[in-house]
């Protein structure tokens, strides 16, 4: 008889990983995690893993600590003759370094797939990657879960009349275009210019938005520059209203203050990464402890995950 899984959480991902473990039906496994003085620190497991499937539970969000510390657990688990390791990554960090759009710079999304899977991985586990072929970095299976079986039922139960879907950017036409057809609304395009990394240049809306109510999609928030100067367009051609949904909340840098101050209504995204010290009112928060821990179980009892793709 197969034993049951066991899960794992890197430290910053507690939270959401204690939500996961919830759902799953099993509780987190014992880890100590020493941290010595000069910065380096050695997670142990205070169990057996000996044949187990093990799933650790982290997002690699900054610093790169987190990264670092979840190779370390994959490390420990491969070591400790666990059967089957599984990354369990909510957030994939660096994953829109996932080509080279400059000379001389990294693919830093193929870097670090090649170390989860060195580091013993055997499975990845992880939602709304920046871009689809970062699947194809790993020479392991990826369960590539999407935030629209958590975003649609918001977004109906939302009830707007006039429903109309937008993408931040050209980059995310295609997403806008998916759900645009799931939910039976319009769709417009925000075509945006940089100069530089974070920082946008010049800004133009693509379709009609006068009277609608307008949802703005992305796969993530950094500094959001991009979303609220997209909101504020859309609202200056007549909108009657502007959400946005986006399934990470990076948010860094003026991030919070930006969205405080914007005209967007709401702003919905995942527990992918802790808010950070969030006091504001716009931010409204869903959980994909429930998708995962499905997920997990599915995986563990070797069916099907199909029917947890929506869009």
């Amino acid at each position: 008889m197969e034993q049951n899984a066991l899960l794992f959480s890197t430290r910053t991902s507690q939270v959401l990983a204690e939500k996961i473990a919830e759902n799953y039906g099993e509780k987190l496994g014992k880890l100590k995690i020493v941290d010595f003085s000069d910065g380096e620190f050695q997670p142990a497991f205070e169990q057996s893993v000996r044949g187990a499937r093990v799933f650790i539970i982290g997002s690699t969000f900054q610093p790169s600590d987190n990264l670092m510390e979840l190779l370390l657990m994959c490390d420990a688990a491969k070591r400790a003759s666990a059967d089957k390791i599984t990354a369990v990554i909510p957030y994939y960090g660096y994953a829109r370094q996932d080509r080279k759009d400059a000379p001389r710079v990294p693919i830093g999304a193929k870097l670090v797939a090649k170390m989860i899977t060195a580091a013993g991985a055997t499975r990845v586990m992880t939602m709304d990657l920046h871009a689809d072929q970062i699947q194809g970095f790993f020479e392991i299976p990826v369960d590539h879960l999407y935030a629209s079986t958590i975003f649609v039922d918001y977004i109906k139960g939302l009830n707007l009349d006039n429903l109309t879907i937008a993408s931040p950017d050209m980059g995310g036409a295609k997403r806008a275009n998916n759900y645009s057809k799931h939910l039976n609304a319009d769709i417009v395009i925000c075509h945006k210019e940089r100069k530089r990394a974070n920082q946008v240049e010049n800004m133009m809306l693509i379709g009609e938005v006068e009277g609608r109510n307008v949802i703005l999609l992305d796969d993530m928030i950094d500094t959001a520059g991009t979303l609220t100067k997209a909101a504020e367009l859309i609202m200056e051609k007549g909108a009657k209203s502007v959400r946005a949904v986006a399934t990470h909340p990076v948010l860094s840098g003026n991030a919070y203050e930006r969205i405080e101050k914007s005209p967007l209504v709401e702003v919905a995204v995942t527990d992918s990464i802790p808010l950070k010290n969030y006091s504001g009112s716009k931010i409204k928060v869903l959980s994909c402890a429930p998708l995962f821990a499905d997920v997990m179980h599915m995986v563990h009892s070797r069916k099907s995950i199909s029917s947890k793709f929506i869009i």
